[in-house]
């Protein structure tokens, strides 16, 4: 039996991935779904079939990355759900998954989520159009303190939860091993688990609805807590920030389906599913094969480390009707990979589709009904691992 060897791309540049990953990711799908990528030192999985695939068999493609794949266990000093399989991953997802189900969201938090973005509206109306920028006035601090109300965090400030999340996102991605960035995780680390060592025994006496102390009232132990917790920061953060950023990005540049929606409300689920697909927050996560296996006509080694790459599986014209390179709220509804699949779609689905999808974007468009990128000062994106807007200066008419 011959066996496929896996093609080598060794143009690819971890540089130009931060800038603007797509057109390498175009390249890849159509040259090599699957591909040894000496830069990185893995294998980027690009094609929808395969990622899926890889999704559905935690059998063989674990979550239990070691080695030098391990960033984001060594960046929130701990291990986390996310890279766990079934079934100590269920164990630990289950303790959370109560607070974070629809009817959860609906009767508990759904209120708060309201308070904060009408909070933060305020701020943003304070900086004036000449002035705002939407990452930095509204997007990022709404998220923060969504998250902290979530988490059950008291006495956090919004600043400190944007720098810990940073802090953990950067470390997660840190595949050239940059020092600084260890550095930063370090202390944010350091502060975290200082804030759990008081919270924890709290919450052992004094029980509550947030996702903290529903990890502890499953029995987890104290380190499973913390790591979970640190988890959540990184995450629940970090991406609802850049899906606020990233709708009212996508919107701007396409104003006949801004017009539409601002007509139609019952138009912004669509809005808001059709921006992950083409904007996935999460751009990448690691996993590791157990044992060899064919993937894609190739066949990948054992103990391989893997790179799945849903921003780019999300754009894989063998998947999506029409062309996926296009924004178009009006698509077909297909399953993407922006939120993961199986056993490890993302718990805070629902938290993010009622406080981005329904509350964040719908209100900021209620009270700025002229919102838009004002192209007179320059938008920033970084990254690819995790890949958002920076800098989003936004404008509107008085």
């Amino acid at each position: 039996m011959i066996r496929a060897q896996v093609p080598v791309a060794d143009w690819v540049d971890a540089a130009e991935l931060a800038t603007d990953p797509y057109p390498s990711y175009q390249r890849l799908r159509s040259e090599a779904p699957i591909a040894w990528v000496p830069a990185l030192g893995r294998y980027l999985v690009t094609g929808y079939a395969e990622c899926h695939a890889i999704e559905c068999d935690q059998k063989t493609y674990t979550a239990d990355v070691g080695g030098s794949g391990a960033t984001m266990k060594r960046a929130l000093g701990g291990h986390p759900m996310l890279r766990k399989d079934d079934p100590e991953h269920a164990c630990e997802r289950s303790a959370i998954n109560p607070t974070l189900r629809p009817k959860a969201i609906e009767s508990v938090w759904t209120e708060v989520f309201t308070r904060n973005a009408t909070a933060y509206l305020d701020v943003l109306a304070e900086q004036g159009p000449d002035t705002a920028e939407l990452n930095r006035d509204y997007a990022s601090p709404v998220a923060s303190q969504n998250l902290i109300d979530l988490l059950g965090l008291p006495d956090v400030d919004v600043d400190s939860m944007r720098r810990w999340s940073h802090a953990f996102i950067a470390g997660a991605g840190n595949l050239m091993d940059d020092p600084a960035i260890w550095r930063r995780c370090e202390d944010a680390r350091t502060e975290v688990d200082a804030l759990l060592d008081e919270l924890i025994p709290f919450y052992e006496r004094n029980p509550n609805e947030s996702m903290t102390s529903a990890l502890i009232h499953a029995g987890l132990p104290h380190e499973a807590v913390a790591a979970n917790v640190k988890l959540t920061i990184t995450g629940g953060m970090n991406e609802p920030q850049h899906m606020i950023t990233n709708m009212v990005w996508a919107l701007s540049g396409h104003p006949d389906q801004r017009a539409r929606v601002l007509t139609d409300p019952a138009l912004w689920p669509m809005v808001f599913d059709e921006t992950a697909r083409w904007l996935s927050p999460i751009g990448m996560y690691p996993r590791q094969t157990t044992r060899e296996v064919e993937l894609g006509g190739v066949t990948l080694p054992a103990e391989a480390a893997i790179g799945v790459v849903v921003g780019a599986a999300n754009r894989d014209s063998g998947h999506f009707d029409g062309d996926p390179e296009l924004f178009d709220i009006s698509r077909p509804r297909q399953p993407h990979l922006a939120f993961g699949s199986g056993v490890h779609l993302c718990a805070g689905l629902w938290a993010a589709k009622t406080s981005v999808g329904r509350i964040a974007v719908p209100l900021l468009y209620r009270r700025f009904p002229g919102l838009r990128v004002d192209s007179s000062r320059e938008t920033r994106w970084f990254g690819w691992v995790f890949r958002g807007l920076t800098d989003l200066p936004v404008t509107w008419d008085d």
